[in-house]
């Protein structure tokens, strides 16, 4: 019985789905799995069952699929390949015709693509590693609704990445005591400061009262340095409605740049939100939160590196790519690979840096990564090594937890990135010398001599989890 359940249930789909001689066109939007069949299943037919029941097929022969061109519309597994250093598991690649989706969803293409196929009992796992747009996909997507060089117009701040921090503790402050932290790390010398992600509109500060001391620290701020600042108000909220409500009275206040969770409150909430901003002119800051319980297990989920295309298709102009050097997990060459993804106008297939197809972004404006958990001012020169300029280093506790005050903290920051961002531009190695270079600054800036030698001793050094597929 098991046999006959089993040939039934899934060889069958060999027949239609799998298709070794299929060359896909420009339009097909392509995707690769890493599947781990049961025992038994062979390859071939698993593939084909990933294909089926992610587009137009179901466990047995329907007859209204004679009322369409199945063969048009199905999904066809065209490629299988080995995993390096794997046995058991095997990458699928698999072409959707376009009309599959509706047009600008990146709802409807997840839907699909990891619906219910990832229950199907003939699968012990599956992930999904990569996909590719197609162009034609793309442009009817709105993307991030300023994007990098717009965002840098507006704050008028070049040559340099950007500054932020994240208010510790997370939970609990007041509104008028969060302002003032607000304020302190503001005229120290940070771009921005940030609401943590599970900020939202507790009893200990609703979320009007926070953003109203908030719009008064940055205001004294500005007033004080000269320098346009920021604040990503956290505009998440129990239903769409509400997060509207609070994104107006940010608009209001005259903020410039307000956060979304994207994963939390899901992608219909981030591309209204996304389209709001564009059409109101405020920047939009994307936290992850909730990505490690989809991309964290190396063979069940989805791929940080798809969670970002989506993200850039559905709208935002931060997003929190982790930072390789801090506290979060983060393999570096996977993390600049998806890197590029953010801020590239078109990545080459690279598997070195796990990017499995080439991605065209049109005209579409690429995103700031933001590097946040876990960094100090003893990690700037890797940061800016890694990242270049066209990111956002986020220190929570970097800051904050300076000897000497919020304000301190910003300042050994600030002194920081910029010995930081010379020295590369005169041409040293900063990941070899960037000792010597922060040393150097910290002679003429107390603040980073205390900062440094605050957490010379603060490592985190773990083994990563999620590592590359490279022989």
């Amino acid at each position: 019985m098991a046999k006959r359940t089993y040939e039934a249930g899934v060889r069958a789909y060999a027949d239609t789905y799998w298709t070794p001689d299929y060359t896909p066109n420009d339009t097909d939007l392509l995707a690769c799995f890493k599947v781990t069949a049961q025992a038994g299943v062979a390859r071939e037919e698993a593939a084909a069952a990933v294909a089926a029941e992610s587009s137009t097929g179901t466990w047995t022969t329907v007859w209204t699929d004679l009322l369409t061109d199945l063969d048009y519309y199905k999904g066809r597994a065209y490629r299988i390949e080995d995993v390096p250093g794997d046995g058991e598991s095997f990458y699928a690649f698999i072409a959707y015709p376009i009309d599959l989706f509706e047009e600008g969803s990146v709802v409807n293409v997840l839907t699909s693509l990891v619906g219910n196929v990832f229950g199907f009992k003939a699968l012990r796992s599956l992930r999904l590693e990569d996909i590719r747009f197609p162009a034609a996909y793309v442009i009817t997507c709105g993307g991030p609704p300023n994007g990098i060089q717009v965002e840098r117009d507006k704050l008028n701040k070049y040559g340099r990445g950007l500054l932020g921090c994240t208010i510790k503790p997370k939970l609990g402050l007041s509104a008028k005591n969060y302002g003032r932290a607000v304020y302190e790390c503001l005229r120290g010398g940070l771009d921005f400061t940030k609401d943590d992600e599970n900020i939202n509109s507790q009893p200990f500060m609703r979320w009007r009262d926070r953003f109203t001391f908030v719009a008064e620290a940055i205001e004294k701020a500005q007033a004080e340095t000269g320098e346009r600042k920021g604040h990503y108000c956290n505009v998440t909220a129990p239903t769409p409605e509400e997060m509207y409500k609070r994104a107006e009275y940010a608009k209001e206040l005259g903020m410039p740049i307000i956060m979304h969770d994207f994963l939390t409150a899901g992608f219909c909430a981030n591309t209204g939100l996304a389209n709001w901003c564009r059409e109101n002119g405020l920047l939009l800051h994307i936290h992850r939160a909730m990505h490690a319980v989809l991309d964290r297990h190396p063979k069940h989920g989805v791929h940080f590196r798809v969670l970002a295309k989506c993200l850039r298709l559905s709208g935002g102009d931060h997003l929190h790519s982790g930072t390789v050097v801090g506290k979060l997990e983060g393999d570096r060459q996977a993390t600049m690979g998806w890197i590029d993804i953010m801020r590239g106008r078109h990545n080459r297939e690279d598997r070195a840096r796990g990017i499995f197809f080439d991605q065209s972004w049109g005209a579409m404006p690429g995103m700031f990564p933001v590097a946040s958990g876990g960094i100090h001012v003893w990690h700037m020169p890797a940061l800016v090594s890694i990242f270049g300029d066209d990111a956002v280093f986020q220190f929570g506790g970097g800051t904050l937890g300076h000897p000497w005050g919020n304000a301190a903290g910003a300042a050994a920051n600030r002194v920081a990135l910029e010995a930081c961002v010379a020295a590369r531009n005169e041409g040293r190695e900063l990941e070899r010398e960037g000792g010597d270079v922060l040393r150097a600054a910290a002679r003429h800036s107390p603040e980073l001599a205390a900062a440094m030698e605050t957490w010379k001793e603060i490592r985190f050094e773990f083994d990563t989890v999620d590592k590359l597929d490279v022989a």
